[in-house]
């Protein structure tokens, strides 16, 4: 009961004692890449959002540019209807679209590098999708022979995710 304590209670030398060199144990490989894939889908989700706000800044500033400047528009700012001149609200609107086009850029260059960490993840612990085997064995079905040749050995070793 001491040794089976020993070697569950401190990760650093189960490491070194358990022979594998891969580290993390499947679960924790398994669970860190959905969290990796998750972040992913928020900053795409959260880009999506931000294009459609993009679109309809664009649509309130072009019909706003063929309006009197001296006329009176109406604005929410945090949740408070208030009561501008279209000189007034017009620099400010295009503002807020540059603003966010520079957010959108950002998340944009965070999303490419999220999916290098993934790629990057998913090599170093064979990681494969549910769907990727179907579909490579569709787009290559001339290159049959592989799997004769240890393709299925390979699978093995790597780690399947839903």
């Amino acid at each position: 009961m001491a040794a089976n304590s020993t070697s569950t209670g401190s990760k650093s030398s189960s490491g070194s004692a358990g022979g594998k060199q891969s580290g993390p144990s499947a679960e924790q490989v398994v669970a860190t890449f959905q969290r990796m894939r998750q972040e992913q889908r928020s900053m795409a989700s959260k880009a999506a959002e931000l294009e459609m706000e993009i679109n309809e800044h664009s649509l309130v500033i072009d019909t706003l540019k063929e309006v009197d400047p001296s006329r009176k528009c109406f604005r929410l700012v945090g949740g408070v209807l208030v009561e501008r001149t279209v000189k007034e609200v017009l620099p400010a609107l295009e503002n807020n679209k540059e603003q966010i086009s520079k957010i959108i850029e950002s998340i944009n260059t965070q999303m490419q590098t999220k999916g290098r960490e993934l790629t990057e993840y998913r090599e170093r612990y064979n990681i494969r999708l549910v769907g990727e085997g179907k579909s490579e064995a569709q787009s290559q079905s001339a290159a049959s022979s592989r799997e004769s040749e240890g393709g299925g050995s390979k699978g093995g070793a790597g780690v399947l995710v839903s």
